[in-house]
């Protein structure tokens, strides 16, 4: 199982300092891969409820992740680069094709592309998207990065979208894209996994719900004429520690370090492909520095060793 860590683009602490030291120590560490994820805006008074309770103080900063996978690709040279994820519907595909080739290109071919639809009215407000045709177009949106990235000329006619016969450049290195991840949350957005994606990305499902919705993709892929066993299993795992044991309603990954640990343990047992933590919302991080000690007791607890509880 590959392990990743989230990179610190979010929160009081979110900089070039940070971004440095986090991307630079976990690639020195043996993480697998940096990943970042998407909030526009913090509303005041939401049209649509988040869906965990209340939003996090810490979303009222937040770099841009695509800008922040740039910063970093230039100051690592193995981690893959992903998000986890980006919500498709808020972009012309055409321009976000380059700018995720532009980043697969400077970093020598380290791309993962997540992308979802975001559950969020008031930021689909805010990007000027419909929010009544959201799904319509994150597919058309998918067949056009996949086209611009694997044709040349490219030449396109949609419901939402028209590209005139047209070269379009650079391409990725990778081939024939970067792999594409995408989230899911219903039994339509899972269908759509297997049908035309290399993975899916999920969080805060219990390992036995996981298991059970990935069956489901895999059946899609095999019903759509694809190999089920090329799809990949991406779990984020926005960790919360604490001194006490949590009941058994908690959310996966929050609780002690043996709780956290074990669901860990039943991920890996679960067949994941990757586990991506996220330190972002721990109780207990209340700087840059507390990042890093959290990540190195993360990353002993994903290889299996016998991690101690950070200061």
């Amino acid at each position: 199982m590959r392990l990743g860590f989230f990179l610190p683009h979010i929160g009081p602490w979110a900089g070039p300092e940070a971004l440095s030291r986090v991307a630079t120590e976990a690639e020195g560490i043996g993480f697998d891969s940096l990943w970042v994820t998407e909030r526009s805006l913090l509303p005041l008074d939401p049209i649509t409820p988040y869906p965990l309770g209340t939003l996090p103080d810490v979303y009222r900063r937040v770099l841009d992740p695509l800008d922040a996978l740039t910063f970093v690709a230039a100051q690592t040279s193995r981690v893959a680069l992903g998000q986890a994820v980006i919500n498709l519907p808020w972009y012309n595909p055409v321009l976000l094709s380059r700018r995720l080739a532009t980043i697969d290109v400077l970093s020598n071919g380290r791309l993962r592309v997540g992308l979802g639809q975001g559950w969020s009215e008031d930021e689909y407000l805010a990007a000027g998207s419909s929010w009544q045709n959201r799904i319509a177009r994150f597919e058309e949106s998918v067949a056009v990065l996949k086209m611009i990235w694997t044709t040349d000329p490219v030449e396109f006619e949609g419901e939402y979208h028209t590209i005139p016969r047209s070269w379009i450049g650079p391409k990725p290195i990778q081939e024939p894209h970067p792999p594409i991840y995408l989230g899911a949350f219903t039994p339509a957005a899972a269908a759509r996994v297997g049908r035309v994606a290399d993975g899916w990305i999920t969080v805060a499902y219990p390992v036995a719900a996981m298991s059970e919705m990935f069956e489901s993709i895999r059946a899609a892929a095999a019903e759509a004429g694809r190999d089920p066993d090329g799809l990949e299993l991406l779990v984020r795992a926005n960790v919360e520690l604490f001194d006490r044991p949590l009941g058994d309603d908690r959310m996966i990954f929050t609780g002690t370090l043996e709780q956290v640990g074990a669901d860990v343990a039943a991920t890996r047992e679960m067949g994941a492909t990757e586990l991506m933590f996220d330190a972002t919302f721990d109780p207990g991080v209340e700087s840059v520095a507390d990042i890093l000690r959290l990540m190195e007791v993360l990353h002993g607890l994903g290889k299996e060793a016998s991690p101690t509880a950070p200061a």
